[in-house]
């Protein structure tokens, strides 16, 4: 699994730290920073489920085969 971010996108509500902290964190301003862009599968939940509620759509997933 691939983390991918679109900065432009962040509303920085931070549901994405809330749900997978060990993943994502949040700059001053409120937007998403990016901590793993290649998680462990103990973190794979917790990442699908942080990118299926990103308000903005930030977040995206690759999926490896």
């Amino acid at each position: 699994m691939r983390v991918l971010v679109e900065h432009e996108k962040c509303c920085g509500a931070g549901q994405c730290v809330m749900v997978a902290p060990k993943v994502f964190d949040q700059r001053d301003d409120g937007i998403v920073v990016l901590l793993d862009e290649a998680p462990p599968p103990e973190q794979y939940r917790a990442v699908r489920e942080a990118v299926s509620i990103c308000p903005g759509a930030a977040l995206r997933l690759e999926e490896s085969a």
